[in-house]
């Protein structure tokens, strides 16, 4: 064994057994197995188990690598058989040969302090790792809830901002009604305010454990006052509202619970990846697409076309909403796969997890900085798009009828002019009339557009056209 390393024989033979990915667990994992080991060592101490000064080396050496210190020696492969087990025994021994120091010992001196009898006294991997994974995702979550409030928030900002520009929506890539901008923003806030709620949620689902289970959730060689008291302890010192399961060995065997939580974090992945779409889309051109919208230039777009920008934001949230879905996939096979009493492949749904929650964390607040915040408005396009579209109509059937109506947007698509210019041209509607129809706050709420001031008119909706349209 090198001199200098804190890990021992067990941690040497997984190096050795899985050399595959050159991945390390999460170090949310290592400070949450950390928090575990020194919940134990304090329970087993209350129940006369450890003695007392062993319980203080074994505790001192998890806080501090919680506060992230020995994080080099956690070196065993994030992918790995065992169902974690390589990981929980490199934890063991790089605690308790800490521990052996601060009693005053040379690592690897185990007569004074073991990894396996006495930092992983009453536990085994199948219930100390799930735990863990648990309290990491929770640690990890937690930030990602706050990212979706802010989201929605900064969605509407810009909803208030765009409240009275006047838009063509769209269906099926065709012009459909007018609508505001404003109210495009509020859909897509509104979505993120459902992936807030549905994370919000799933955060107190992760909070059922298994410690104290043991093996296979039946608490063998685990005293009963240890298991009753166990998690109350890690309770405490994490701060979540843990919460020993009803049912441990469900607890020990079954994955469901991260398949439910990634299953949601896919959720909200596929709501980014629709909201990046629809702003390349809005802001594609900008001359020749749509151009309503123009999104914060950040860098050159092309090594070959000088002053091409690109929405390279929307690129890489979309990339990272496509990376987040293939992760629920190995998530779901990882947690069918499991076989009786175990399940062998957590460290695969937790690197997966992990990842999810570590990608959305930071691609959300990217999003939010360096894309949605700087959004700005091309009115004028969006006017023009509003006069041109035969979608215009619509909102003009009621006091024209459906069949001069859909007339009027024939001859626009003939004669490549405006609805406005045919309705003036035939004395429809007046210029006065259609400015009533036409106001936004008219087009974009429910109802006839203008319908009161129109009857004060003497103009009421019915299909009636007005004297010299075309009929039939």
């Amino acid at each position: 064994m090198p001199a200098d390393a804190y890990w021992g024989i067990h941690t040497l033979r997984a190096m050795e057994n899985f050399p595959l990915s050159g991945l390390r667990p999460h170090p949310e994992l290592i400070r949450a197995l950390a928090a575990v080991k020194k919940a134990c060592a304090r329970a087993n101490e209350k129940t006369g188990h450890l003695p007392s000064g062993k319980t203080r080396a074994i505790c001192q050496a998890c806080d501090e690598v919680m506060e992230g210190k020995l994080a080099d020696q956690f070196v065993v492969d994030a992918f790995q058989g065992g169902a974690g087990t390589s990981t929980n025994m490199n934890v063991n021994e790089v605690l308790a040969n800490r521990a052996i120091e601060l009693l005053g010992g040379q690592k690897g001196d185990y007569s004074l302090l073991h990894p396996n009898d006495d930092v992983n006294l009453s536990q085994s991997t199948n219930d100390v790792y799930p735990t863990a994974v648990k309290v990491a995702a929770i640690k990890l979550l937690l930030p990602v809830i706050g990212d979706m409030a802010r989201l929605q928030g900064a969605l509407q900002e810009e909803e208030a901002e765009f409240a009275g520009v006047l838009k063509v929506g769209r269906t099926e890539m065709q012009d459909a009604v007018p609508m505001t901008l404003g109210q495009e923003f509020s859909a897509w806030a509104q979505a993120v305010q459902r992936d807030w709620w549905r994370l919000h949620v799933m955060e107190e689902k992760l909070r059922q454990v298994n410690l104290g289970g043991t093996a296979v959730g039946t608490g063998l060689n685990a005293d009963r006052r240890y298991v009753l008291m166990v998690v109350d302890i890690l309770r405490e010192l994490t701060g979540l509202g843990l919460a020993r399961a009803e049912n441990m060995i469900d607890a020990t065997q079954n994955a469901d619970v991260f398949v439910e939580v990634s299953g949601l974090l896919k959720t909200a992945a596929v709501n980014l990846a629709k909201i990046a779409a629809d702003l390349r889309l809005l802001s594609s051109g900008p001359r020749a697409g749509f151009g309503e919208i123009a999104l914060p230039e950040l860098q050159a777009g092309s090594s070959i076309m000088p002053g091409k920008v690109n929405p390279v934001m929307t690129e890489a949230i979309t990339q990272i909403a496509y990376q987040v879905m293939a992760n629920d996939l190995a998530i779901t096979l990882a947690a069918q796969a499991g076989q009786l009493e175990l399940n062998a492949f957590l460290p695969l749904i937790a690197h997966n997890l992990f990842q999810q929650l570590d990608l959305l964390h930071t691609g959300v607040n990217v999003f939010i900085e360096r894309c949605v915040k700087g959004i700005r408005a091309n009115v004028e396009r969006t006017r023009k798009h509003v006069e041109k579209s035969y979608g215009l109509v619509v909102a003009l059937a009621p006091y024209l009828g459906y069949e001069t109506a859909s007339e009027v947007a024939r001859e626009a698509a003939r004669s490549r002019r405006t609805v406005k210019e045919i309705i003036l041209e035939r004395a429809l509607l007046s210029e006065e009339e259609l400015g009533i129809i036409m106001a936004p706050e008219e087009m974009t709420k429910p109802g006839i557009p203008g319908e009161k001031q129109m009857r004060e008119r003497g103009r009421k909706p019915g299909g009636r056209p007005s004297p010299g349209a075309p009929r039939g």
